[in-house]
C-alpha cells in the first residue's frame, strides 16, 4: 500500500492506495474512522479491483482545519478523483462516508459509476437513529493506550475496538488521529434528511447496492425499504449477525456483497 498526499482546498489528504489491477473503487470511511479500515477488503478484491481508501479531512493521518461540512468531504472526494485521473470509478462509503458517496453521485455524476452504501440512513435524525455521539468529555490524553480504552468504555461505549484503531501515542500520552471537537462539528453538520441527494444519485441509471447490518443502529429496515423504493437500480442487502460496521463483523461476506455487485455491474 502506498499513500499519497493530495490538496483539497488547502488540507492535505492521505489517500491510501492499495494498488494493483483492475478498476478503481473508491472507498470513503466514516466518523472517527480511517481509510485503513478498508485493508481486509482492499486484499480480498485485489487482482480485480484497485481500492482508494483516503482519510477524509480531520480523520486519520490527513491535515486538521478547514470546513467539516458534507459538502467539504463531497468535494474533497472529487479532487481524490480527479487526482487519480482514473474517472469514473466506483464509490463505497460506510456511515459518514456513505452519504459523501450518494451526494457525490448525485452532485458529480460523470465521476461516479457504481454506488455502494453500507449502513447508512437517509434520515440522520432522531427517532431513526443517534446522529451525534457526544464525544465532548472523552480524554485528549490519557497515560496508556489501556488507560484510553477504560476511560472510552466508561463513558458508555460497550466496546472502543472501532475507536482505538485511531489511537496513537504523542508526545504528551495516547490520544486520537481525529481531534474530538472537531468530530462534534463534523457530526453535527450532517445532522439532516439526505433523501433528495439519495434520490439524485439515481440520475443517469447508476446501479447502487444498499448494505445493512441485521442488528445495526443506524438504518432501519423500513428506511432500508423505503430508500430502495424511491431510488431505481438499488439492490439491498442485509446482512445477519452484523451491526454498523459490517466489514469488520464479517469481512469475508462483506468482501463478497461488495466483489460480487462489482463483477454484475462492470463499467
Amino acid at each position: 500500500m502506498d499513500v499519497r498526499r493530495v490538496e483539497s482546498d488547502g488540507i492535505e489528504l492521505a489517500v491510501r492506495d492499495f494498488g494493483g489491477p483492475g478498476p478503481t473503487l473508491l472507498a470513503l470511511h466514516g466518523h472517527f474512522g480511517h481509510g485503513g479500515v478498508f485493508a481486509p477488503l482492499a486484499g480480498a478484491l485485489a487482482g480485480r479491483y484497485r481500492v482508494v481508501a483516503p482519510d477524509q479531512r480531520s480523520h486519520g493521518l490527513s491535515a486538521h482545519g478547514g470546513l467539516l461540512t458534507p459538502d467539504a468531504y463531497v468535494d474533497d472526494a472529487a479532487t481524490v478523483i480527479d487526482a487519480l485521473g482514473r474517472g469514473p470509478v466506483a464509490v463505497l462509503g460506510h456511515s459518514m462516508g456513505a452519504a459523501v458517496a450518494y451526494t457525490l453521485t448525485a452532485r458529480r455524476p460523470s465521476l461516479v459509476s457504481v454506488l455502494i452504501n453500507v449502513d447508512m440512513t437517509v434520515l440522520n435524525t432522531e427517532p431513526e437513529t443517534h446522529p451525534v455521539l457526544d464525544v465532548s468529555d472523552w480524554p485528549h490524553r490519557a497515560p496508556s493506550r489501556e488507560a484510553l480504552r477504560e476511560a472510552v468504555e466508561a463513558r458508555g461505549i460497550p466496546d472502543a475496538s472501532y475507536f482505538m484503531d485511531s489511537a496513537v501515542e504523542f508526545e504528551d500520552g495516547w490520544g486520537f488521529l481525529f481531534d474530538l471537537d472537531e468530530l462534534m462539528t463534523s457530526q453535527r453538520a450532517l445532522v439532516g434528511d439526505h433523501s433528495e441527494a439519495w434520490r439524485a444519485s439515481a440520475r443517469g441509471g447508476r446501479p447502487a447496492l444498499l448494505l445493512r447490518g441485521g442488528g445495526t443502529f443506524m438504518l432501519s429496515r423500513a428506511t432500508a425499504r423505503r430508500m430502495v423504493a424511491e431510488r431505481p437500480g438499488t439492490t439491498l442487502v442485509e446482512m445477519p449477525g452484523c451491526g454498523h460496521w459490517l466489514y469488520s463483523d464479517a469481512p469475508e461476506a462483506f468482501a463478497k456483497q461488495v466483489g460480487d455487485f462489482l463483477d454484475r455491474h462492470p463499467w
